[in-house]
């Protein structure tokens, strides 16, 4: 039988029961806690900097500022989860079996509430520069609403459908003390791989090509025409930009989403194994909570509204009678 040091269990006084502790250099835990809680603190302020302006401003309502009003909302969730990741980190968990199950459980739903809103933003995306002369009334601010409601009540509910036995019986996976394992069946785990990423990022792709080979010769046809472009051609054009602008910005939020979301579904499509460990998968959970710090980096850079509102905000301008009315 093996024994282990005191130091080396997550709760000593069970002796073999309990789970062991990730041993790690003393500096090197030191500086992982330090950025972990860095990035969690700075990926809820950012979030709520972006949650702030678009509800806040007006000129700011529209469809596509919803939808990333909805993914500022799951990526502040993400920033607050964190917290449980940073636990985690020496491989226990202190904070009960039901609590564990919970946060594995909205980990599941925001993930797949994240990827729903990247397809709505994809097709928003597609329809304003494959059909804009029907966009406006396609796309209104009230369909955008239902939309986004949709997304998260079908992730909410379907999660609590695929996840059920876990939510049942808390720990019932769990094989020592301070461990925090929820498990998939076959089923489970091949349905929640189809709704939350092959069937969700295909239709990405797919619309994303399509937005790229238009949006190609949308620029060809301008620079073959550029000669001729009176002043009413001239406003269309800074139209045509400006949707072409958003498009590239929400092009690289959707990438840098995938780069950070698909490692953990590449593992499931291995078909390795079907149970998620939380301390062993730690590195793929942080990856996609860092993407969730890295989507107010790119609308600050790429978006001047974003910019404006943070200098609102932060000077406390915000708190004016009219400053919901502000140019944007």
């Amino acid at each position: 039988m093996t024994s282990f040091n005191e130091d080396e269990l997550c709760f000593p006084e069970l002796l073999n029961s309990s789970c062991r502790k990730t041993m790690r250099p003393y500096f090197a835990s030191i500086l992982i806690y330090f950025i972990m809680f860095s990035i969690s603190v700075f990926t809820v302020i950012l979030n709520m900097l972006v949650i702030i302006s678009i509800s806040h401003f007006k000129q700011l309502h529209t469809p596509t500022n919803l939808l990333l009003l909805s993914l500022a909302v799951s990526d502040c969730t993400v920033g607050i989860l964190l917290v449980f990741q940073i636990i985690l980190l020496d491989g226990c968990w202190f904070l009960g079996d039901t609590v564990c199950v919970v946060y594995n459980v909205l980990n599941y739903m925001i993930t797949a509430a994240s990827i729903g809103t990247m397809v709505l933003i994809s097709v928003d995306r597609y329809l304003a520069i494959c059909d804009p002369l029907h966009y406006s009334t396609k796309v209104t601010l009230k369909k955008a609403n239902i939309c986004v409601c949709l997304c998260w009540m079908f992730s909410v509910l379907a999660h609590c459908l695929i996840l059920k036995n876990n939510l049942e019986k808390p720990g019932r996976y769990n094989t020592c003390v301070g461990q925090c394992v929820i498990i998939l069946d076959y089923v489970a785990g091949l349905v929640d791989l189809f709704l939350s990423f092959i069937i969700p990022v295909s239709i990405i792709v797919v619309l994303y090509m399509r937005v790229f080979v238009v949006a190609v010769s949308q620029a060809r046809a301008m620079r073959s025409h550029i000669t001729s472009v009176t002043i009413k051609c001239s406003v269309k054009v800074t139209a045509k930009k400006s949707e072409m602008k958003a498009a590239i910005t929400l092009g690289v939020v959707v990438v840098v989403f995938l780069i950070c979301v698909c490692p953990y579904f590449c593992v499931l499509l291995s078909g390795q194994d079907s149970m998620v460990d939380a301390s062993s998968s730690a590195f793929i959970i942080c990856l996609f909570y860092f993407n969730s710090f890295l989507n107010p980096l790119i609308y600050a850079l790429f978006y001047p509204w974003f910019r404006k509102s943070i200098k609102l905000i932060v000077t406390l301008k915000i708190l004016g009678a009219d400053s919901y009315g502000i140019n944007m």
